[in-house]
């Protein structure tokens, strides 16, 4: 039985492949439509999780340059044209391409306080 709890949470290797071919375009599409949106940003796609059926990744961005909440903004009024970039991209691989939920990755932040903490 634990064995079958431990195979669901696991993700699967053709998971694991779609979500690094999307962080991959995605990082592309962030780096050249960033500029056009924002001035002096840096988007990182930092990484993505695809649910088992494929038809939702979420999206976890870290932000440089700029209050992250309002890139998020941004990022989620172009989340359709952003959609249909990667489905461009990934068409030959994926027959649909995922739904996209955008995420503001604190990980680096988190780090940051406790190095902090720890110089105290």
């Amino acid at each position: 039985m634990f064995s079958f709890f431990t195979f669901v949470l696991m993700e699967s290797n053709r998971q694991k492949r779609v979500s690094r071919l999307i962080q991959k375009d995605l990082g592309e599409i962030f780096q050249v439509e960033s500029r056009n949106w924002f001035s002096n940003v840096m988007i990182t796609v930092t990484k993505v999780n695809v649910t088992a059926d494929l038809s939702l990744a979420r999206v976890y961005l870290s932000v440089f340059g700029n209050d992250a909440n309002e890139v998020l903004a941004v990022v989620e009024t172009n989340k359709n044209a952003i959609r249909k970039m990667l489905g461009d991209r990934i068409k030959n691989q994926l027959r649909k391409t995922p739904e996209l939920r955008f995420f503001i990755d604190d990980s680096l932040d988190y780090i940051e306080n406790i190095e902090n903490l720890l110089k105290e």
